[in-house]
């Protein structure tokens, strides 16, 4: 199944365009987002051609850059009489291809990349209501000024779009405590396959009001509707932090080690990433490191952060406890590595 908006009958698609000549096609998404918002040139088209490791290649009949949601129902609207299929485009960070056209040079790409607007940041109900075309980092800054905290962490969140965040259900580092990206979206704004505009912005927390409709279309990669906006939960920004590097001898090990950090230290786990040592041992050379660890055939990397005082001393707690209650092969005792 292809990956674009599936707002088309592919067997009608070649006759459907041949109706409309590719000129009046081009003027009448112009219309709807003005000249500067089409993107016809082959150079131009490049950077939502491919994919940023290079792996995906495709190649669009243009891009279409909309400045707010209406345009958004406009060009979904004429795409859908046209027959003409939509892969709709954020910050381009994704590894399975999910944002690039296939090689028919008959799709169209919707990027949201203009519609970057933070709409409001609700201290009391720690909420952030924000565009999908905002960067990540850009929507964490600007609740960091607030005294809040929004708990999604990504390698590529410098790049990455909200509306794909949210679309693919995206992880990061701080699933074990805060879930997935699933767990922090409280309302959105969608735009249907058909062009209808559905608003569900709603700020609230506690609501049991109706169907979650919402859930239909987090994750499902813009298959179902493009999402436009999101209202996102936030949490106050902890004041302790602390990391700890360690090295397990298996994967099973860090599982016990998991329980072990987990039973010491509860809530204030908020990451826990199991690295394998080739992999780490790439980053080291490729950024000419220094790893403070003896080889180890698995890596984890700990964090844990709370408001709360004594935070430092709750992690070299349990660690040693799980060192001095669990059995492990001679050589492979982990050693954590603590920073602040």
């Amino acid at each position: 199944m292809d990956k674009a908006l599936m707002i088309r009958n592919s067997t009608k698609d070649a006759a459907t365009m041949a109706e409309m000549d590719r000129s009046q096609w081009l003027q009448a998404l112009q219309a709807i987002v003005g000249e500067k918002g089409v993107i016809t040139s082959a150079s131009d088209l490049a950077v939502y051609n491919e994919d940023w490791r290079h792996l995906f290649r495709g190649r669009a009949m243009c891009a279409v850059l909309p400045s707010c949601t209406q345009e958004v129902a406009a060009i979904v609207r004429l795409c859908a009489q046209a027959g003409v299929a939509i892969v709709p485009h954020g910050g381009n960070t994704g590894l399975a291809g999910g944002a690039t056209p296939d090689a028919s040079g008959h799709q169209l790409v919707l990027s949201l990349s203009r519609m970057n607007a933070i709409r409001d940041i609700d201290i009391v109900g720690e909420t952030i209501e924000v565009e999908a075309g905002c960067i990540l980092q850009v929507a964490q800054e600007a609740v960091s000024e607030k005294g809040l905290f929004l708990p999604i962490s990504l390698a590529a969140e410098g790049s990455a779009q909200i509306g794909g965040i949210v679309s693919t259900n995206a992880g990061g580092t701080n699933v074990v405590h805060y879930g997935m990206a699933r767990s922090r979206v409280l309302g959105l704004e969608v735009v249907t396959s058909d062009g209808e505009i559905v608003s569900g912005l709603r700020h609230l927390r506690k609501d049991n009001a109706g169907y979650d409709w919402k859930q239909w279309f987090i994750g499902t990669e813009g298959t179902l509707g493009i999402v436009t906006a999101a209202v996102l939960q936030l949490a106050p920004i902890p004041k302790h932090r602390v990391t700890a590097l360690l090295a397990v001898p298996s994967a099973e090990d860090s599982l016990r080690l998991l329980v072990a950090v987990r039973q010491t230290m509860g809530e204030t786990v908020t990451g826990f990433e199991l690295m394998s040592g080739t992999s780490l041992q790439l980053v080291v050379s490729h950024c000419q490191m220094v790893l403070p660890l003896e080889p180890s055939p698995w890596y984890v990397l700990l964090e844990a952060s709370s408001s709360l005082p004594g935070l430092r001393r709750r992690p070299k707690i349990s660690l040693w406890r799980y060192l001095s209650e669990e059995k492990h092969p001679a050589g492979y005792l982990p050693s954590p590595s603590i920073k602040r």
